[in-house]
């Protein structure tokens, strides 16, 4: 890091860390009671603070991480300062720890923007800080930095991992899955991409040494062919290089620390009898297709204002007209998918106090017809998304794919934050986007982030049927 650069840096993270605490003193004397699934999670860890590792609440459907973090920086402090009473593990103290991670998460971001585009860092220095502190306020991201959820956690140690694959520090990046996984159990599909991103270097190497033998330049290694012949050509050479000892234990010298935690997974998975640890009726995996168009729509609002442009537009409607059959086949694959494969929580449709109750509400149930209308905004949506990665190789693409596919299409609930982590690796490996770009994608983040708080603290409600004081939220 440059002097200069480096003195911006700590301003930033000095100035956001300050803002973030203002806010998180706003909300905690708004909310100083556990709130929605805090009511599960402060409990647990104030019992972890007590020494009490034996006790654990049913309803509790992730691994302890979050509570081990907690007691592993609390009881230091309690020490050093040595606090007494109540104050030591209370909700306010337990909800600082995430703006600690909050951040980390700057941090981290910042390092992984400076590697992944390393090749433009004489000119950058202003739209790479920019850009890590756009992604640290995410909206959905930076809400949850103010309530004792798993989600600021989660995200620190899945991206500081994949920090670590791209510097081939591959035993600390898999240790650092681990932990990530210890804070949601879904991680293990993103420690899966860091060793699939190894697998893709190792495929885009023997795809360039066969191409070269043959002497055949139509198809680099970054385009992805979208005839049948193309596709059918790449299925055969996945077929042949999965099935190579010579690439297999190549790919294993690098990738066995990622192995032996997914094997470790595995084992975790058959004495648990299923992913989730508590209250499995309400957690069920399911085919529910849909998720992926619904994370489509959220990555183009989010991205709006560093994904598209004039240019994407008119490409788009030069490959309708090119290829109009193909498209027509994608939409009709939609709404067949639409149609088959959508499923709807019953907390969907229950819980008024999440957005997208809403979002649900007051857009697909007015019609049964109204699911099907969102089609076309949800190809063009998807050939944007793909449309990003177009610097990308075809293989990492296909790792990425495979692993957002694993990460949204299990799951029943629409819920924003499972597309926290799906979101942000999209977004960190776009092109850098020019500074006015990134100033507008700040702005956004910014006016959402005001406005949900806002709402959060001042728009509460009550359920005619209870005291307690209800609050709107991602």
């Amino acid at each position: 890091m440059e002097k200069f650069e480096g003195y911006i840096f700590t301003a930033l993270c000095s100035t956001n860390f300050l803002i973030s605490c203002l806010l998180f003193s706003r909300v905690t004397r708004e909310q100083r009671e556990p709130y929605m699934d805090e009511i599960f999670h402060v409990p647990q860890a104030q019992k972890y603070c007590h020494g009490k590792f034996n006790e654990w609440d049913p309803m509790i459907t992730t691994l302890p991480g979050l509570y081990l973090v907690t007691v592993g920086v609390i009881k230091p402090v309690v020490w050093l300062a040595d606090l007494t009473g109540e104050v030591v593990c209370s909700t306010a103290m337990l909800r600082f720890i995430n703006l600690l991670f909050n951040c980390g998460n700057l941090y981290v971001l910042y390092l992984l923007i400076c590697k992944l585009h390393f090749r433009e860092k004489t000119r950058t220095t202003v739209r790479r800080v920019l850009s890590a502190l756009s992604l640290s306020t995410f909206p959905v991201l930076y809400f949850f930095n103010f309530l004792y959820y798993t989600d600021a956690g989660s995200t620190f140690f899945i991206l500081f991992a994949y920090l670590m694959t791209l510097y081939g520090c591959h035993k600390a990046s898999a240790l650092l899955g681990v932990c990530s996984v210890l804070f949601r159990q879904t991680n293990i599909i993103w420690v899966a991409f860091c060793a699939g991103t190894l697998v893709a270097a190792k495929m885009d190497e023997a795809w360039r040494a066969e191409h070269t033998k043959k002497r055949d330049e139509k198809s680099p290694p970054s385009q992805v062919p979208l005839s049948f012949s193309g596709a059918k050509k790449v299925m055969f050479f996945l077929l042949e290089f999965l099935t190579s000892p010579c690439h297999v234990k190549a790919v294993l010298q690098v990738a066995w620390p990622y192995a032996a935690v997914a094997v470790s997974f595995l084992v975790f998975v058959v004495l648990n009898d299923g992913i989730v640890v508590g209250d499995r009726t309400s957690h069920e995996a399911c085919f529910n297709f849909p998720q992926l168009f619904y994370f489509f729509s959220f990555s183009l609002f989010f991205s709006l204002p560093v994904s598209l442009c004039y240019h994407r537009i008119l490409r788009f409607l030069q490959a309708l007209k090119k290829q109009p059959f193909f498209f027509l086949l994608v939409t009709g694959l939609c709404v067949l998918l639409v149609w088959k494969l959508t499923f709807v929580h019953k907390y969907l449709l229950a819980d008024n106090r999440h957005f997208p109750f809403y979002v649900w509400n007051r857009l697909f149930q007015r019609h049964e017809l109204v699911r099907f209308l969102f089609v076309p905004a949800y190809v063009f949506a998807g050939w944007n998304f793909l449309d990003s990665f177009k610097s990308r190789s075809l293989f990492w693409s296909l790792a990425f794919l495979a692993c957002l596919l694993a990460a949204t299409v299990p799951q029943k609930l629409l819920e924003f934050r499972y597309f926290i982590v799906p979101y942000l690796m999209y977004r960190l490996h776009i092109p850098l986007p020019s500074l006015p770009r990134l100033i507008v994608e700040f702005f956004l983040y910014t006016v959402v982030n005001a406005a949900t708080i806002y709402i959060f603290i001042a728009k509460s409600f009550h359920w005619p049927d209870s005291t307690a004081t209800q609050r709107f939220m991602w």
